[in-house]
């Protein structure tokens, strides 16, 4: 990958602190996206909150998107987005996903992209989750963050930060 590249993209873009709520106490799936939802309804980051939040649950029914490790990344490219956003939750409770290794979940980070956003800063945001969770030590820590300011600075952390 070029240089130049990871400078455009800047993850703190589509994250603050206010699109993280940890220790959530939601027992399913649809709890916990329910809760993310409101999260990005509440910062402005949707336009219509149910057209986003069908998507979402569209695309959970296209196939698993729990990663492994105990964390899932739900999606949502719609229309109903009107700022490419992520919004984190972390659950007291292990919650149900579907994913490759029928693995429950405790954090999930879901990707709220705008029809308009190009496919590649969709494709870049996943990519740069993807590339700090194939850290077995970048996963312990998203697992042990007390604080929203820790998980921002965990996410704006870079792949190469971890060596394991």
């Amino acid at each position: 990958m070029a240089e130049g590249t990871s400078q455009e993209f800047n993850i703190s873009n589509v994250i603050d602190e206010k699109l993280i709520a940890l220790d959530l106490d939601v027992s399913s799936k649809e709890e916990m996206l329910t809760r993310l939802t409101d999260l990005l309804e509440e910062q402005g980051k949707l336009n219509d909150r149910k057209s986003f939040f069908d998507d979402v649950l569209w695309r959970e029914e296209q196939g698993p998107t729990g990663i492994g490790m105990g964390v899932a990344i739900p999606h949502g490219k719609s229309s109903g987005v009107n700022q490419t956003a992520l919004a984190i939750g972390t659950s007291k409770n292990p919650i149900e996903w579907e994913s490759l290794e029928d693995e429950a979940v405790t954090v999930v980070i879901l990707f709220a992209v705008t029809d308009g956003d190009s496919d590649v800063l969709h494709i870049k945001l996943l990519q740069h989750v993807a590339m700090l969770l194939a850290h077995e030590s970048f996963a312990e820590k998203l697992h042990a963050v007390k604080t929203p300011a820790e998980m921002l600075a965990l996410l704006e952390s870079s792949p190469d930060d971890y060596d394991d």
